[in-house]
């Protein structure tokens, strides 16, 4: 019985639905507004690494060879790799800034208007992140 997520083209939120039946399955309804606009989203899948494996990989400079720190597509790409690679989703406010900096909007401009996403205790200490950026709720489909 697989998961599938999608997002509800009228509201923008994503779902995770559990399939009982893939022979028989249908696009279900959105459970937030009910609409029927929905796109079936890739989901992501576990690669089981070490955490060394994961450092190592972090550190590896090779491993962003265009990254430039006055482009904020760069900066997005860079991230993006960053929350890959440590596993977790980094929450809703840390997905509107990557789309903000992958449109090419500036840097301080986005903190200015959305403080520090990352917040001052995030590395375990109650910063500002979301749990995640899907409804944590599975709905039957």
């Amino acid at each position: 019985m697989p998961i599938y997520e999608y997002r509800c083209q009228n509201c923008r939120k994503t779902f995770q639905f559990l399939v009982r039946s893939v022979a028989d399955h249908q696009v279900p309804p959105c459970p937030r507004c009910h609409g029927t606009a929905m796109h079936r989203l890739f989901s992501l899948f576990a690669s089981p690494k070490s955490e060394e494996s994961r450092l190592d990989s972090l550190a590896d400079p090779g491993s962003i060879p265009d990254f430039d720190e006055n482009d904020p597509r760069a900066m997005a790409r860079w991230m993006r790799k960053m929350s890959g690679e440590v596993g977790e989703d980094m929450g809703p406010e840390f997905h509107e800034m990557l789309g903000r900096l992958e449109a090419g909007e500036d840097p301080e401009k986005i903190e200015e208007e959305m403080g520090d996403v990352l917040g001052e205790g995030a590395e375990g200490e109650g910063g500002g992140l979301g749990a995640g950026g899907s409804d944590d709720t599975l709905y039957d489909a």
